[in-house]
């Protein structure tokens, strides 16, 4: 790993016709390491960024109101030939993520005809529930949307889809107040297909790359940049974070260097086309063989 001890900004101002390229950041702590690493390097000045929910900011890039963000892998399939992923960067798991969780007061296996409450938080985990509830348990709960509010969700169902900081205080501080079991979605990917599970892939408008290569390349490379940056100080960052976080600085750590993988390299691009196979055909809105537009960066490895 290459340390990155400068200030300066990673990125070459664009022109003042074209103005900084409109960025999307999950507000998540799952994102905290790339919005930490931006901010340390300088790169953050040199970019529009709009912190919101994964759905939130997948709406946003494929209306064409960003021009680079994470986006939910869901909608990523939908609008895959629209758009140009970012390699080697990601949002996901090679085992449990801690965060995208599906919470149950029974056994998965009595969850068919029930009522399960799902997030309106994220598209993609809640397929992913859907997935291996159906094909791996062999069940088919009555699904309904709820806001990400756990005594909410739990008060009308015995299970629950929950992701992110939610999901985080549900595992480690309410299970026994509500007594509900945990299971971890993408452990049970793991598990099923020995694959990791991709949550969310960063990707740039196709027409925003044709016409702004080097800037989209400029971007991704402050991303990487970022991401070091952040591992290289991951004390500093989780000591910072526990004070506002609510979760003490070991979780956080672990969260961070454990649970989450930051990668999109060739075994994570086979768990996202390995999704896209399992779920894709005319209900989905795309082909369960699609292409994956990766951005030319000119590295060789």
């Amino acid at each position: 790993m290459t340390a990155v001890t400068g200030y300066e900004p990673a990125l070459r101002a664009p022109s003042a016709e074209l103005g900084r390229p409109r960025v999307g950041h999950i507000d998540f702590l799952n994102c905290l390491p790339l919005f930490w690493g931006l901010a340390r390097t300088g790169s953050l000045l040199d970019l529009d960024l709009h912190r919101d929910s994964p759905e939130r900011l997948s709406d946003a890039l494929v209306a064409g109101e960003l021009d680079i963000s994470p986006i939910s892998v869901m909608e990523y399939l939908r609008h895959a030939d629209d758009l140009v992923v970012l390699p080697d960067i990601a949002v996901g798991a090679d085992g449990p993520v801690m965060s995208c969780l599906l919470l149950s007061k029974v056994p998965l296996e009595e969850l068919d005809g029930v009522p399960l409450a799902r997030t309106t938080s994220s598209r993609t985990t809640v397929r992913l529930a859907e997935l291996l509830l159906t094909e791996s348990i062999g069940v088919k709960p009555e699904y309904f949307d709820c806001p990400p509010d756990l005594p909410t969700m739990m008060a009308g169902a015995p299970a629950a889809v929950v992701i992110g900081d939610a999901a985080l205080r549900a595992s480690l501080q309410q299970a026994d107040t509500f007594g509900f079991q945990v299971y971890d979605l993408a452990e049970m990917w793991r598990e099923w297909t020995g694959l990791p599970f991709v949550f969310a892939v960063f990707a740039a408008r196709r027409e925003f790359v044709a016409e702004h290569p080097e800037l989209v390349r400029e971007v991704h490379s402050g991303f990487l940049k970022s991401r070091e940056l952040f591992l290289d100080e991951i004390d500093v960052v989780c000591r910072k974070a526990a004070r506002w976080a609510k979760f003490d600085v070991e979780t956080l750590k672990r969260y961070y260097l454990s649970a989450l993988d930051f990668d999109l390299g060739e075994r994570q691009l086979a768990g996202l086309r390995e999704f896209a196979r399992r779920v894709g055909g005319a209900d989905a809105g795309f082909a369960p063989d699609l292409r994956i537009h990766l951005l030319e960066t000119g590295r060789t490895s």
